[in-house]
């Protein structure tokens, strides 16, 4: 505001009921407004300009965090080379793209984005020669209502609610839907399908998954010829891929001929109609083409026609089709008589194979009752599983019929393999022991909730396969394979910097709080260590094996269990001796890693530490005398931040206090790293604390390396 010029005059501002801060001259002018500047938010009424005359168009620019106004990764405007759409952007890249603003019905009167009892937002679009601009609407007598780009990249549309005195989200984009509906994340001729209850990628029509990695995309099942018979379907209710072209004043005939004519369209789009009676602009049509591969589309309910290129199929023509008709007059005279004779041969041979039949039946029953045996939940039962199976030649082709070289761990309940899909798409095989009754228990956990849960946090299930007594889950392959591999050898450890530490405790956090509530089903890890957790090549986090997690309904906060499963010293102690566990059982074990990454220590390593009984006891004790910073794994003293590891500490240990109910929940720990200024409770006593005198200096020095077991410890709650 110090480069605004007032002509010398005295300014004074105005804060209109609008919300427009007005800076205004004594002739009643104004030198300055806020709606001219939207930061990160959008009041009713102000005019978002896509395009105004030569200036710049305006943008949205997210907060740095929830409490840290400086700029953030996130910003909101248009696209560069089209005005017709606009995107979330995260730095330079494309975060999510909203729909091609349309010239047909659903702008002509606004669009209604969304309503509770008292709100409704409307969205209108105004083109003029000078100007192209967005402008939100609310009815009258609604609260107050505010759109905000978050620090998340989330645009939200918020009404504020007396009652609780906060601000309620009515719609969000991008909408819940795990990273289906982020930018391309379909890859090329796929969509991201909101007509089902649990949103996937799915492939266009004519179209077949390149590979088990969704963001791979679609292929064709029948290449196009240039020249050759071609016809196009319509897709309905889609939302239109980017990178369009748009063709000025054409009629839908000439539109579509512009496209069959150019062997390089793949698709082409047409609306008509005005965009506001504010319009001037003489061309009234609109006219989009694609020519290269179709990307960043979704279904759901309102939607445009998008008109799809696929090469005819045989018996697609004319042609085809008479004969067509002559070969089903000779099908419908012999089939009868072949299904007579069929039917007879098969009831004998049934008969004869009757009692091995039955046997199979009571196997197959037994079997799916066993693999259903943990759908505890009824709101899981209620909710329609779609597996991706895989063919059981398929995976041994790619791990090279189960090759010893090419096993990359051993669990309690198998093998996992590296494996080599056809494309060249590396992938990680699961093999589950044969004759294991806990095993299918956790093939159907893993099975159900990867194939349910959708987070960059989390480790993507690719395909599973049933093939007799084999059993085979296909995941992502994470080529820096586990943190353990890192963090317990001495010789590797050094690739683990501070800064990838703390990215890593604060990517867990973020898996762990989206498993306890922001998924649709809360969901307890129970076997949270280093060894599950998995990095990927820029060393983020993803959490893996789901086999001893347990589903919890809606109103259920804990549960008991005589079968105490887990990783003795990641397990809680009411979870250990009594076998209660709640989100608070995965919050220890989150705080047993922020201090096993800190210190370099396994928890489990008393000759790490010396004099201490365990990781957890030394911890504190360095903490509550105030030589915190000796805990700090001797590796990364050059390079660490201070206040960054001291908060670490103090959350580590505010995790793991004996008490269950004075942890903290995983949400508060994310907002306690977003915002780190924010005073943190002091921590009590934690559990399986013994106090020794004794010190803790140069206890890692000349320790010998230690790597994580594998292993599972299994204890019988009293």
């Amino acid at each position: 505001m110090a480069n605004i010029n007032t002509r010398g005059d005295r300014a004074y501002a105005v804060l209109l009921d609008s919300g427009n801060l007005v800076l205004r001259l004594p002739d009643n002018t104004t030198a300055w407004q806020s709606f001219d500047h939207p930061t990160d938010t959008l009041l009713p009424n102000k005019k978002f300009f896509l395009r105004y005359k030569a200036q710049v168009a305006m943008r949205l620019v997210a907060w740095k965090g929830p409490n840290d106004p400086s700029t953030g990764d996130f910003s909101y405007h248009s696209d560069p080379r089209s005005n017709l759409q606009a995107f979330i952007w995260h730095g330079t890249k494309p975060y999510y793209r909203f729909i091609a603003l349309s010239l047909n019905r659903v702008l002509v009167s606004g669009e209604a984005y969304g309503s509770n009892i008292a709100t409704l937002m409307y969205k209108s679009l105004v083109n003029t020669r000078d100007e192209l601009y967005i402008m939100y609407t609310t009815s009258d007598g609604s609260p107050y209502t505010r759109i905000k780009l978050d620090y998340m990249g989330n645009m939200r549309f918020l009404s504020w609610n007396g009652s609780s005195s906060s601000w309620t989200v009515i719609s969000q984009q991008p909408a819940a839907a795990g990273d289906c509906n982020l930018y391309a994340s379909c890859g090329p001729f796929g969509y991201c399908d909101f007509t089902l209850a649990i949103p996937r990628c799915q492939c266009l029509d004519g179209f077949e998954p390149s590979d088990f990695n969704s963001s791979r995309g679609c292929r064709r099942k029948q290449q196009l010829g240039c020249g050759g018979r071609n016809h196009f379907v319509t897709m309905s209710g889609m939302k239109l891929p980017d990178k369009f072209l748009q063709v000025q004043n054409r009629s839908f005939e000439e539109c579509m001929a512009k496209c069959s004519h150019n062997c390089s369209c793949m698709a082409y789009d047409y609306a008509y109609g005005n965009l506001t009676k504010a319009d001037t602009m003489s061309d009234q049509s609109r006219c989009l083409l694609w020519t290269g591969d179709l990307a960043d589309m979704a279904r759901a309910s309102l939607g445009d026609n998008l008109y799809l290129r696929l090469a005819d199929s045989p018996g697609h023509t004319s042609e085809d089709k008479k004969k067509n008709r002559y070969l089903v007059v000779v099908l419908v005279t012999i089939i009868p008589c072949l299904l007579m004779l069929t039917c007879i041969y098969l009831v004998r041979k049934w008969q004869s194979k009757a009692s091995v039949l039955l046997g199979k039946r009571r196997n197959n029953k037994n079997q799916n009752r066993m693999l259903l045996g943990n759908l505890r939940s009824q709101e899981l039962i209620e909710q329609n599983l779609e597996f991706s199976h895989v063919n059981f030649e398929y995976v041994v082709a790619a791990t090279n019929n189960f090759s010893d070289s090419n096993i990359l761990g051993k669990g309690g309940f198998g093998k996992v393999y590296k494996g080599k899909l056809e494309g060249g798409r590396e992938v990680a095989v699961k093999r589950l022991n044969t004759g294991c009754t806990q095993g299918i228990e956790h093939f159907t956990n893993e099975v159900v909730l990867i194939d349910k849960l959708q987070h960059k946090n989390l480790v993507r299930l690719l395909g599973c396969c049933i093939h007799g007594d084999e059993k085979l889950l296909i995941f992502e392959y994470l080529r820096n394979k586990s943190l353990d591999y890192f963090l317990f050898d001495d010789s590797k450890k050094p690739i683990l910097d501070w800064q990838t530490r703390f990215n890593i405790i604060k990517g867990v956090a973020r898996g762990l709080v989206y498993l306890h509530q922001d998924s649709r089903m809360r969901v307890i890890h129970r076997d949270l260590k280093a060894s599950n957790i998995l990095l990927d090549e820029e060393m983020s986090p993803k959490i893996s094996d789901f086999g001893m997690a347990r589903i919890f309904g809606g109103n259920q906060h804990q549960a008991n269990t005589k079968h105490v499963v887990g990783t003795y010293g990641y397990m809680s102690p009411e979870y250990a001796m009594e076998g209660i566990f709640s989100v608070k059982s995965d919050t220890y074990s989150f705080g047993v890693l922020v201090l096993e990454l800190i210190s370099g220590c396994k928890i489990s390593s008393t000759h790490l530490i010396m004099d201490f009984p365990n990781l957890i006891a030394c911890a504190w004790s360095l903490w509550k005398d105030g030589k915190a910073e000796k805990f700090v794994d001797s590796i990364i003293l050059e390079c660490y931040s201070l206040n960054e590891f001291l908060l670490c500490i103090h959350v580590g240990l505010l995790c793991v206090q004996e008490d269950p109910n004075a942890r903290p929940l995983m949400s508060s720990v994310v907002a306690m790293f977003e915002n780190e200024a924010t005073t943190l409770p002091t921590s009590k006593q934690p559990a399986y604390f013994v106090p020794r005198n004794c010190m803790a200096e140069g206890a890692r020095e000349d320790a010998n390396k230690s790597v994580n077991s594998t292993s599972l410890t299994t204890l019988q709650g009293r």
